[in-house]
């Protein structure tokens, strides 16, 4: 391809001329001179297209949005005329339940307009605007679709996709004719990345930011540096990128300067790498995943982390697991959505004093990718080599807006980031990546698909909730022969029958049966403990061959039931490798 300029930031640069408009995508309709303008001074500085000021609109940014996006595609075009490319502008979206009908709905606004040139930018992952992508060139004779991510400096989208990933799999879209980076990173930042990519048989576009934005008066604002900008793009043409371009904080100077940088520079073809990314040691193996891949039977001892500052009744509990035969002791990250103490850290604090190995939850409730990356690098530097990639359960508030969830990933985005991370900065010390799965679910064959999913995104290993009907036990058999991955059956004794009745009554998917509920009644603690870990083993038995180990849950800081169980399995698990070594 050619070498193709984009003009730079229309909102930041609409922003510093003055634009009165909260969203400059409203100036479409009451500021139209100053839009037309803003396209103007891009064309005068060398750009050879514009982008519509359009990067907002979608059904949800306000009823007359078909409006405000068809003037802005008018007001380009008439700034274009002849002499210029005009690109429909599609920002990203958010919204996983809305994105893809968003997008599609912008789309078909567009084509209505006459568009036949679409830049969708700034996306955090792909499949978003599929739909739409398949609609423009169903619709569209000789369409040219452009497709841009943002990702920071890392590598890594707000969704967690490795940028690299994303471009090779947008490139093979039919009708996507360009794929690149946009926004969240500076030029040099941006150079980087494309440089240690394998870039043949792509065409790439690229439009930084300026650089990184500082907070003045509580205004966002970039340096003023378009000469540095400029010398950054033409180190970045360099590379075999044809389709160059700003993104927020840069201005008419940042585009005229660059263009002026670049002019003359030929555009070699994408080439692989000079020279490779660098390799991580070799890891060591994984104690806990050896010990499934051998036939032995895993046990996970699950202990809650405190509410205060009691960390001895962690490390004592855990020494009780260890002592009984856990291989691992695996920490909840906040349960019911009530605060306890960060599960990573309980859980080095266990590896570090007990010796043993620490499975802590990872919720997508709580963080966002940059303190999940944080999370895991602090982990892997602990020796933690297993985590538990969990939604995590809802917060309950009275007052809206308060106390909201993060969920920047979903179950499957988090364990296919923890994965990618795994392979590539990770490497080495790469996570065992373990999922949930609900065989308490109605309709479980919803959540057998669910579980699919989480094992093409790389799960290593599932933990199922409780068992306790026969139901569950079902459910068990037909995830064993439908997945390909461990699984650890859920085990949860009963405390009592105060306890009991709690999660008849309070916990979703939990149903102790009614003869265990009869039975705990009159029941002493000792006794209940008995009726606890009778029923509990009666399960164990009837699913010991239908898993790779056993997930026991401590209920109401019952470390001794846990325990009792952990021996119990031990027991049961010597008794078959008797009988199978004497059948033999």
């Amino acid at each position: 391809m050619e070498r193709f300029f984009f003009d730079g930031a229309f909102g930041t640069y609409y922003r510093q001329i003055g634009g009165r408009c909260e969203r400059c995508e409203e100036a479409n309709l009451l500021q139209p001179q100053t839009v037309a303008e803003i396209h103007r001074a891009y064309l005068e500085a060398g750009a050879d297209g514009i982008k519509t000021n359009t990067f907002s609109v979608r059904p949800s940014f306000s009823e007359n949005w078909r409006e405000v996006l068809r003037a802005g595609f008018r007001l380009a075009k008439e700034a274009a005329g002849n002499t210029a490319q005009v690109f429909a502008d599609i920002g990203s979206i958010q919204s996983e339940e809305t994105a893809p009908e968003e997008y599609l709905a912008v789309a078909q606004e567009f084509c209505g307009c006459g568009a036949k040139l679409f830049l969708f930018e700034t996306l955090a992952q792909l499949d978003d605007i599929l739909p739409a992508v398949s609609f423009i060139r169903r619709t569209v004779a000789k369409a040219q679709i452009f497709v841009s991510f943002a990702a920071f400096s890392d590598g890594y989208t707000q969704k967690g996709w490795d940028y690299r990933e994303l471009l090779h799999r947008a490139a093979q879209v039919d009708g996507v004719k360009a794929v690149g980076l946009n926004c969240v990173c500076g030029p040099s930042h941006l150079y980087r990345l494309l440089s240690q990519m394998d870039r043949t048989g792509l065409c790439l576009l690229a439009m930084p930011n300026a650089g990184y934005p500082a907070n003045v008066g509580g205004r966002t604002v970039y340096e003023d540096n378009p000469a540095y900008f400029a010398a950054r793009l033409r180190d970045i043409a360099g590379l075999g990128v044809p389709v160059l371009g700003g993104c927020c904080g840069t201005t008419p100077a940042h585009i005229a300067m660059a263009a002026q940088a670049v002019k003359g520079k030929p555009s070699a073809p994408p080439v692989r790498p000079a020279s490779p990314l660098p390799e991580n040691g070799r890891p060591s193996p994984n104690a806990f995943l050896k010990a499934m891949e051998e036939g032995r039977k895993v046990v996970a001892v699950e202990i809650d982390p405190p509410e205060d500052l009691d960390i001895a009744r962690v490390l004592s509990f855990s020494k009780t697991a260890k002592e009984a035969g856990a291989d691992v002791v695996t920490v909840a990250d906040s349960p019911l959505a009530r605060t306890r103490a960060d599960s990573f850290l309980v859980a080095s604090r266990i590896k570090r004093e007990v010796s043993i190995d620490v499975l802590p939850h990872l919720s997508c409730r709580d963080r966002n990718h940059i303190a999940v990356k944080g999370t895991l690098l602090g982990g892997a530097m602990e020796g933690i080599r297993n985590v538990l990639a969990v939604t995590g359960d809802p917060i309950i508030s009275l007052e809206s807006g308060v106390s909201k969830g993060v969920f920047s990933f979903n179950s499957y985005r988090l364990i296919s980031y923890i994965k990618s991370l795994s392979a590539d900065v990770l490497a080495g010390s790469p996570y065992a990546v373990g999922g949930a799965l609900n065989v308490n679910a109605e309709r479980f064959d919803a959540e057998l698909k669910r579980a699919q999913k989480k094992v093409e995104c790389g799960v290593d290993f599932l933990l199922t909730q409780p068992l306790f009907t026969r139901k569950a036990e079902e459910n068990l058999k037909r995830a064993r022969e439908a997945l390909p991955c461990k699984l650890l059956a859920g085990i949860m004794p009963v405390a009592g029958y105060k306890n009991a009745l709690f999660l008849n009554n309070e916990v979703s998917g939990i149903s102790v049966p009614e003869d265990l509920l009869h039975a705990l009644q009159p029941a002493g603690r000792e006794e209940a403990a008995a009726h606890s870990i009778a029923f509990c083993m009666e399960m164990i038995r009837r699913v010991f061959d239908l898993c790779d180990g056993f997930y026991l849950m401590t209920p109401l800081k019952r470390i001794d039931l846990t325990a009792r169980l952990t021996k119990e399995i031990r027991r049961l698990e010597a008794e078959r490798k008797k009988d199978h070594d004497s059948y033999r």
